[in-house]
């Protein structure tokens, strides 16, 4: 467990804060491992008819702590679940309606999670980016899958080939928000959309949120799979190498 994510299950709500805000929530190998534990054990807990999910501070998250998360990626070939990867199959499978609260900046998995949830409010001035390939990484979170599906290959490929930037407006447009929240109305907007969803009957709501994804559970979690191997195996390359080399250079220019 760790402090850096807050989880409290309240009358009838599961929330997961990012609670990392000096470092724009960048997410370490224990915060995946207390997110993953979350999501799995909501899955036996009747009780929970809604999972919210957001970010302390300035921005919903930076992504990956890459210094962190290099520790922990297994080694081409091996079969390690580690915990991103529990979280992410975890989203996938979770069968409660889940809600996400963007503000500033979602980077990398800050924006393939979104994927995985039903309603996502994005405060204007958001901004959503993919460097999955500037890091010389591929994409992850089924996100080669589902962004195409929502939007087209051609945009999709604008925000994983070229990373482009994604701001809430066009968030919208491709399906990734459902929702465009004034800014500073974030947690109040989250607050009555969670409202509206308790009010309904609960065997109904997780029943046709069950529906919406059915199809397509089995062929992402296979596309999860397929990403994963290649993420692992690029982790070992040079280009990983150089890439993530200057990334580190570049913030300790601009420390």
């Amino acid at each position: 467990m760790t402090d850096h994510v807050e989880v409290t299950n309240e009358e009838g709500v599961l929330s997961l804060r990012l609670n990392r805000p000096e470092r724009r929530n960048a997410i370490t190998v224990a915060m995946y491992a207390a997110l993953a534990d979350a999501v799995e054990n909501a899955a036996e807990d009747t009780a929970v008819r809604v999972i919210a999910i957001t970010g302390a501070g300035e921005d919903f998250t930076a992504g990956n702590d890459l210094a962190d998360f290099l520790q922990e990626m297994p080694s081409p070939g091996a079969h390690t679940d580690i915990p991103v990867w529990r979280f992410l199959r975890a989203m996938a499978k979770n069968e409660i309606p889940v809600i996400a609260a963007v503000q500033g900046n979602a980077v990398g998995i800050g924006t393939t999670m979104l994927l995985h949830c039903d309603l996502v409010l994005v405060e204007e001035g958001a901004r959503l980016v993919m460097p999955f390939v500037d890091l010389g990484l591929v994409p992850e979170a089924a996100s080669s899958l589902i962004l195409p599906r929502i939007s087209s290959r051609r945009a999709a490929a604008r925000h994983l080939l070229l990373g482009e930037p994604i701001n809430a407006r066009q968030a919208l447009d491709i399906g990734i928000a459902s929702h465009v929240i004034p800014n500073g109305t974030l947690k109040e907007s989250l607050s009555e959309i969670v409202k509206r969803l308790l009010g309904k009957p609960t065997e109904a709501l997780r029943q046709t949120q069950a529906l919406l994804r059915r199809e397509a559970t089995g062929e992402i979690l296979e596309r999860m799979e397929l990403e994963n191997g290649h993420f692992a195996e690029r982790l070992s390359s040079d280009e990983v190498k150089q890439a993530i080399a200057a990334f580190f250079a570049a913030r300790g220019r601009s420390a």
